[in-house]
């Protein structure tokens, strides 16, 4: 007999907890949305570290101890995509996800540029806030366009890249998002309402992750707030386009290509021309995998970079280099990012 009553005061305990839970979510989504973010961030032993450059807060996440590797996110997207696969490579390396400025919980005025060289300049000063003369770098979509033009660039800044699914390339056969783009004009990659960040998310990857509901909101009403400065940006990377082919073509740095072979936003394609620009380069294509190998499958995408990093070369890490004027805070505000 007792053991029933102990099974059914268990049972009233969790339905009281899951009643508890569902109501929180409801009144207080932020705090639950933070909760959940910090978690994942913990799991994979990153801290929140702000930088400051000239004219930009540029929020961070780092963890661990070894080589620098600094990880750039694409469009419309923030650091928090690398928080998966970083908890595989912060035993190894040491990882500095970072929001560029307009992304994520970093400055984003209104009358700024935005263009690929723009940015590209602002990596040079947030890796001056860092105090580091060269690094590793990874970048996703966008992210990689950057770091790919940051080694045109700056070569003697970067050990190599890690490229997941990099945008820039004007000879890759067009995707379904920029086919789109260019019969309608619609930006698929950013959602102007709530509503519509669930095609966002179906979009972008083949086998959408679990994603909390809480998270799922924040993230959907996020994107549309920032709807209008996305789309401003996105008219000057087409504009003011720094494209790739003609500036990287024979560049010796080492490089690892990744994409997903089922990828819409970036035809698989492009990773046969960009290994073809990069001598030194690797090509991996993943089955079953959308445009986010590092969110779809983490554990894989960093058994993958581990492999390619193990195979390089070894050479002294450099000296850090001081960067005048250059204040770094620790901890991002607790609460969560705009």
């Amino acid at each position: 007999m007792w053991i029933k009553r102990l099974l059914f005061g268990t049972l009233g305990l969790f339905v009281v907890l899951l009643f508890t839970m569902i109501i929180w979510t409801q009144v207080a989504p932020e705090q639950i949305v933070t909760l959940l973010i910090n978690a994942e961030r913990r799991a994979a032993k990153l801290q929140a570290v702000t930088l400051q450059i000239p004219g930009f807060e540029i929020a961070t996440l780092q963890g661990g101890k070894g080589p620098p590797l600094v990880l750039v996110h694409g469009f419309g997207a923030d650091k928090d995509h690398f928080t998966r696969v970083a908890k595989h490579l912060v035993p190894h390396y040491r990882v500095i996800a970072i929001d560029l400025p307009g992304f994520g919980a970093s400055s984003m005025p209104a009358d700024e540029a935005y263009g690929i060289r723009q940015q590209t300049e602002r990596l040079g000063q947030i890796m001056d806030a860092l105090k580091l003369h060269s690094a590793h770098f990874g970048g996703s979509n966008m992210g990689g366009w950057i770091v790919s033009a940051f080694a045109v660039l700056y070569p003697d800044r970067v050990d190599s890249l890690w490229l997941l699914a990099p945008s820039g390339l004007v000879s890759a056969n067009e995707s379904y998002v920029r086919r789109v783009h260019r019969e309608t004009g619609r930006n698929l990659l950013t959602s102007a309402t709530p509503e519509a960040f669930g095609q966002v998310i179906d979009l972008v990857f083949h086998e959408p992750p679990f994603i909390p509901g809480p998270i799922k909101r924040y993230l959907a009403e996020r994107s549309a707030r920032h709807h209008p400065l996305h789309m401003r940006i996105y008219d000057q990377l087409m504009e003011e386009a720094f494209w790739m082919e003609p500036q990287i073509n024979g560049n010796p740095v080492p490089a690892l290509i990744v994409w997903g072979n089922q990828d819409r936003v970036a035809d698989v394609s492009g990773g046969v021309v960009y290994s073809k620009l990069l001598p030194n380069s690797e090509l991996r294509i993943m089955s079953n995998i959308g445009h986010l190998p590092m969110i779809e499958d983490p554990k894989t995408s960093a058994a993958d970079y581990i492999a390619f990093r193990n195979a390089l070369p070894t050479a002294p890490e450099p000296a850090p280099v001081p960067a005048p004027g250059a204040e770094v805070q620790a901890g991002e505000p607790a609460g969560v990012p705009p």
